[in-house]
């Protein structure tokens, strides 16, 4: 799943989304806290591919997008709209292709502006980035081209806290960022910088008023973060070979930024540090039982803002949740089993 796979929906109950054969489907707790519901599938009956993704509103929607089989050999994207946990979600919604056809050309990111528009971004076949965006008033407009070259599969999409999309990308060598001048306007690739970057360890997040941070893994081993208008840094060495989950909370009275990663123990690792504030330092904590090899992290606050972190095995479809305690520092609940 590219993007965050667990959510916090308008009602304070948390979301799961997940991989199941040809579907994608969603758990969510049937109370803020409580017991969780059974898995059942997002969209209808449409088959799907294995390469959904997710992006929620500030209005709690989480919009999915995902690539479908059409005729022999190629295929189409379709999107879905999750209003609130508890809801059946609206049915998939084909919404084209950015070569007009063909087969699939690259996982597809999703961000959702200020005003509820989904932002659908994928790699074209030359290599290019390609974007569609819904309208405020219902339907998509054409595709665009936001150009890009040898543009690695891999893309991340994040809101900033001023409400415009921007996306993030990797290409030998080099990570590119685009973003919108105004509300509702085409991104625009605004800047790259000089990065070796492991392939599929993007993730973007919101954290200040005026930036947006982009996390990757370099091909040396380490956690690196980039602020456009700046040179990335390091951050700490990487705990594992997967990508990282992060998200801002507060710690103590202090707005920090949460990282989390499957170790190469197998265990979650945990790193936090004043937001924006990389050399202050970072270490890794472990937490948690030993994991398959494919499970991946995704962190969120619940509706008192404590972080819970979830894991999630694709191979085992073994999904472990946990919270923080209601103490200071990062003191966690036993990994529970849902």
């Amino acid at each position: 799943m590219n993007g965050d796979w667990l959510l916090r929906g308008r009602d304070g109950r948390l979301t799961v989304y997940q991989l199941s054969a040809d579907a994608v489907v969603c758990r969510a707790e049937r109370r803020p806290g409580g017991p969780w519901t059974t898995p059942r599938p997002v969209g209808g009956e449409q088959k799907l591919h294995p390469v959904p993704a997710v992006g929620q509103g500030a209005d709690g929607y989480a919009h999915l997008v995902s690539w479908r089989p059409t005729v022999k050999g190629e295929s189409g994207l379709a999107h879905s709209t999750h209003f609130r946990p508890l809801l059946a979600a609206l049915d998939w919604n084909p919404i084209g292709h950015p070569d007009k056809k063909g087969d699939r050309t690259g996982t597809p990111a999703v961000a959702v502006d200020a005003q509820g528009r989904a932002h659908v971004f994928v790699r074209g076949a030359g290599g290019g980035v390609s974007l569609l965006a819904q309208k405020e008033k219902g339907g998509w407009d054409p595709w665009r081209d936001l150009s890009g070259q040898d543009v690695q599969d891999g893309l991340t999409a994040v809101t900033g806290e001023s409400g415009r999309v921007e996306l993030y990308a990797a290409a030998p060598g080099t990570i590119l960022h685009w973003r919108q001048e105004e509300p509702g306007a085409r991104p625009v690739l605004r800047e790259t910088a000089p990065a070796p970057v492991r392939p599929g360890t993007l993730y973007a997040l919101a954290t200040s008023a005026e930036n947006t941070t982009l996390f990757y893994t370099s091909t040396d081993g380490d956690v690196c973060a980039w602020r456009p208008g700046a040179r990335p840094v390091t951050v700490l060495p990487s705990a594992g070979h997967g990508p990282v989950a992060a998200v801002r909370c507060e710690l103590d009275g202090h707005d920090c930024t949460l990282l989390a990663q499957r170790s190469a123990s197998g265990r979650v690792a945990f790193a936090a540090y004043p937001t924006e504030l990389e050399s202050a330092g970072a270490w890794w904590t472990e937490s948690g039982p030993q994991l398959p090899v494919d499970a991946r992290v995704s962190l969120t606050t619940d509706g008192d803002g404590r972080v819970v972190a979830a894991t999630l095995s694709p191979s085992t479809g073994q999904l472990l949740l946990t919270r923080r305690k209601d103490e200071p520092g990062l003191a966690l609940q036993s990994w529970q089993r849902v």
